[in-house]
């Protein structure tokens, strides 16, 4: 049975060190820029060098992500980094742009690259498009469920990596749009401001039907029941979230993995911890979901209650007056936690003070009644939570502080009259082999056994502890205990020296074959149904783009093509033009047309989609006048060729896309909205059972010429419903 990595995050040097501790296999990071956790404290590139040779000195493989999409003016900045973290042995990178991807790959032909979860791989076919590009593993989108990732790890070469426990985004990471397009943070460049986190009211026909208001705010995912089926199926990586976290939950989330995947792998069962899964609920606790990896039930994937942390419920008050209220505990209580009321409204604080019989108390244990002061009006009947744990915290805070994590090492030291002293280590991958001076034959007092034992264990400021000292010698033997302590000291220093690896150094030029495509002037749109198609028939539209099969069945027009799903589970046999939006489509059909979702912000992935066949390319959403001016003459100037680029110029953006339903979760059908906290609607559309949210207000970019003399082939028109023909109605 094959062994999995423990991949944990780390947003800070403390974190690193905290999943050291607590067992990880790798660790992954963000530098100062171009990583997809810009809050998280990430680090600088002094920090870095540091923590990767932290990292490895305890034989622990450190990736960085770079993982946004890149604009063209960052191009030579990005591989500036890339060289730095090329020679400072970073062992793998975490990348979301396919043009980064592919200029890395072959300039560093030795760079491990793993394909971000940002790059939307959910399907057999999309790691089949990411092999070709020599991409060393793929992190499978967290909607990916159990049967298709077996499916894929039976089927490619690549490793395969799965998010097995945190944050969960309600739509396909990579696929959402709603913070960049409505509040000019783009989740594709790590700046995302958590829309699905916010209060949102659901419309439908109408009426509100909603109580609670974080109707899209996933619990987290934990997967620790059944970390054994995914051993079974020889998954290669288990991926924890968390780099925005404390160090604390870095630890605790990392220990329980450690101890459930070392308890399969050694005994046949998944042992859990249950004290240190309650510890973890109080650090960060959103509820836990199953998630989409094992095909939670649609109404068990959301806390509509509340987006962040929630703690675990320790009380209820069962008497209450003015600010005060007397709480029956069922769990235990410190000064210094922090608690939370949950009643009419909620009501927290830090605990400074509570009273059990009048008299005042430091701690108070399960079944305890207590009396504890408020500074808001409670209610009797209000559930009483503990939100933080301070004896824990600093219970972790000081392990963290004193403990280090061990090295276990074999020692075999050789001391024979008249020859060298030699002393051998071994970590079971490197070796080293030290000699010191002869050894004399002693005329007073003998070293013995046990003080050379004694010394060469001494151990204790290295990482390395001997599980195995083997001592063979003369009888009465001289040398010197300075003379051992040296010998010991350059073993451990020549040890350390091994277990800082080097990559070969090799980098070479990038190039790639492309076709040439002519100027053109082409106006396209893109419609759901007949009824839109009667009303544009006639007018003089280079394509029809057609979002539904049966429609697209029932319309005799040259000019159309079918538009496919971003989120693909099985294909079709196809004979026709189409447009697809996800890298599996780009795989299994030829010579499609590629949408607005495969994120194309640069000209490396304009001139990597072209050699790959692409006739026409969607440009990102998140371009804008500059930004497509610079793509389109840098192409021109590094190929000499002219690409085929079309710009959606109107749209309600197709801003998120998920596998939840809203519908389903209401039990409704018909025409639903999202009603966020200013009143904006954004209209649900439910379509091959993916649930569809839409932007309020639409795009419309009216100076085509403008383009057209940028280099933009052709302008599209994304038809929503009957209201946007209205709004473009001169342009028919």
């Amino acid at each position: 049975m094959k062994k999995p990595e423990l991949l944990s995050p780390a947003g800070n040097m403390q974190c690193l060190k905290a999943a050291i501790l607590a067992g990880c296999d790798a660790v992954y990071l963000g530098g100062y820029k171009f990583g997809a956790r810009n809050f998280a404290h990430n680090f600088n590139n002094e920090e870095l060098v540091e923590a990767v040779n932290y990292a490895h000195l305890y034989g622990v493989k450190v990736y960085v992500t770079v993982n946004t999409i890149i604009y063209e003016n960052e191009v030579n900045e990005f591989m500036d980094f890339i060289e730095f973290l090329y020679i400072n042995n970073v062992d793998a990178l975490i990348i979301q742009d396919i043009g980064m991807l592919d200029l890395i790959r072959k300039t560093y032909p030795n760079f491990e690259l793993h394909a971000s979860t940002q790059m939307h791989i959910h399907n057999l076919e999309g790691a089949k498009l990411i092999d070709t590009l020599g991409v060393n593993r793929y992190v499978i989108a967290r909607e990916t469920d159990f049967e298709t990732i077996k499916n894929i790890r039976k089927n490619t070469k690549a490793q395969v990596e799965v998010f097995v426990h945190g944050a969960l985004c309600i739509s396909y990471s990579g696929q959402c749009l709603m913070s960049s397009l409505i509040g000019g943070r783009s989740g594709n460049r790590g700046s995302c401001a958590g829309s699905c986190r916010l209060q949102y009211d659901f419309i439908n026909n109408n009426q509100k039907l909603n109580k609670e208001n974080y109707i899209l705010s996933t619990k987290d995912l934990n997967s620790l029941e059944n970390i054994g089926l995914l051993i079974d199926a020889g998954i290669d990586s288990f991926k924890l979230e968390g780099r925005m976290k404390s160090p604390s939950y870095v630890y605790i989330v990392t220990s329980l993995y450690r101890k459930a995947i070392d308890s399969y792998l050694e005994k046949g069962k998944v042992e859990i911890d249950l004290l240190e899964l309650q510890n973890l609920k109080k650090i960060f606790n959103r509820l836990f979901t199953k998630g989409f990896l094992f095909k939670e039930e649609n109404n068990n994937l959301i806390n509509t209650y509340r987006p962040n942390h929630l703690g675990i419920e320790i009380g209820k008050v069962i008497e209450a007056k003015n600010n005060e209220v007397v709480v029956k505990l069922a769990d235990d209580l410190s000064i210094n936690d922090g608690i939370r009321f949950i009643g009419i409204k909620d009501s927290g604080l830090v605990l400074t003070s509570m009273f059990k019989n009048g008299k005042r108390i430091n701690k108070a244990y399960k079944n305890d009644i207590i009396t504890i002061k408020t500074k808001d009006v409670i209610e009797k009947g209000a559930i009483l939570l503990k939100t933080t744990d301070y004896e824990l915290t600093k219970q972790i805070e000081n392990r963290l502080t004193l403990e280090t994590r061990k090295v276990e090492i074999s020692g075999i030291i050789n001391l024979y009259i008249d020859k060298p002293a030699e002393l051998i280590i071994n970590d079971g991958k490197n070796e080293v082999c030290i000699f010191g001076n002869k050894v004399e034959k002693s005329k007073t007092s003998p070293l013995s056994k046990n003080k050379i034992y004694e010394q060469l264990n001494k151990l204790g400021s290295t990482i390395y502890t001997f599980n195995d000292l083997k001592i063979n010698m003369d009888e009465n033997i001289f040398f010197s205990i300075k003379e051992l302590n040296e010998l010991r000291r350059q073993a451990v220093e020549q040890l350390n020296k091994k277990r800082m690896w080097k990559r070969e150094y090799i980098k070479r030029n990038y190039s790639v074959s492309l076709p040439d495509f002519k100027s053109q002037r082409q106006y396209n749109i893109l419609i759901n149904n007949l009824e839109e198609y009667e009303l544009i028939k006639t007018y003089k539209y280079d394509t029809i783009y057609i979002n539904d099969f049966d429609t697209y069945k029932k319309i005799d027009d040259q000019r159309k093509v079918l538009k496919l799903e971003r989120v693909m589970n099985e294909y079709q046999k196809y004979d026709m033009p189409l447009l697809v939006g996800e890298l599996g489509s780009i795989n299994y059909y030829k010579g499609v047309m590629t949408d607005f979702s495969l994120n194309v912000v640069n000209s490396y992935s304009v001139a990597f989609l072209h050699s790959f066949g692409i006739k026409r390319i969607t440009l990102s959403y998140e371009l804008n006048d500059k930004q497509i001016k610079e793509l389109i003459d840098a192409y021109y100037k590094r190929y000499n060729k002219k690409p085929n680029l079309e710009l959606i110029v109107y749209a309600h953006e197709d801003v998120m896309v998920s596998k939840f339903d809203l519908n389903k979760y209401f039990n409704v059908q018909g025409n639903s909205y999202l009603k966020d906290r200013f009143g904006n609607l954004y209209p649900i559309i439910i379509r091959n059972d993916l649930m569809h949210i839409y932007n309020y207000k639409y795009r419309y970019y009216q100076d085509y010429e403008k383009y057209f003399n940028m280099g933009i082939n052709s302008i599209r028109f994304n038809i929503l419903d009957k209201k946007d023909l209205e709004n473009i109605k001169k342009e028919l």
